[in-house]
């Protein structure tokens, strides 16, 4: 409880976890590693530990602040777009749609608020790898040939992701990336449409809007 709740404050190195805990290094090394093999505590993309998938799915308040605080600029996205937009977060090895919007007509993509899919193929998955835990990273694409570390670098510099029949033949999406008020990765914003519309390169149409719209998400929150 004393790691979890310090963590909490703010992501913490080994060093600083066990200044802060008193803990020693070895026995705050070893707790911290357990929680994180359960999802109960992750990595930041630069090695420190932060509150995890686990706790976050617990933590209502934030999930429902996010949820509330998106769904107006999802709202506005999709009416440019004439897309579907989807809003995930990870759950463990999967990402799970939080909130969705669709056009009221012609074909599009529905994905229901409750679904959990891969992190072994398309858009979102790409960039939940990018900004994921190196053990989950590491894990994750040792099961696909379809995301490589190219694919994630390249994410991290663009900002965005793109895929073109990848989880499903006949669907195409592009992502990004969602920030907290400390500046964290929480989730994941997707427009995603029938291929024939996005091809061939979903990025090139919608990366730019979407990536205001998630920027505009991140300063919100």
């Amino acid at each position: 409880m004393l790691i979890m709740l310090t963590v909490a404050e703010h992501p913490r190195s080994l060093s600083e976890l066990s200044e802060a805990t008193g803990l020693p290094r070895a026995t705050a090394h070893r707790l911290a590693t357990a929680l994180e093999v359960h999802h109960i505590l992750t990595r930041t993309t630069d090695g420190r530990w932060t509150i995890g998938a686990v706790l976050t799915s617990l933590g209502a308040n934030s999930s429902t602040k996010l949820i509330d605080v998106a769904g107006p600029i999802m709202t506005a996205l999709m009416d440019e777009s004439s897309e579907s937009v989807q809003l995930y977060q990870l759950a463990g090895a999967t990402r799970v749609c939080i909130a969705a919007r669709e056009p009221g007509s012609g074909l599009h993509n529905t994905v229901p608020v409750g679904t959990r899919l891969p992190l072994t193929a398309g858009s979102a998955a790409k960039v939940f790898l990018a900004y994921a835990s190196p053990s989950l990273r590491e894990s994750i694409l040792a099961k696909t040939d379809k995301i490589t570390l190219a694919d994630l670098e390249q994410v991290r510099e663009q900002g965005w992701a793109e895929s073109v029949s990848e989880r499903e033949v006949g669907l195409a999406s592009c992502s990004a990336p969602v920030f907290n008020s400390e500046g964290l990765f929480t989730a994941v914003l997707s427009i995603s449409g029938p291929t024939e519309r996005l091809k061939p390169s979903p990025g090139a149409l919608w990366a730019d809007a979407l990536t205001k719209s998630a920027a505009i998400l991140s300063e919100a929150l």
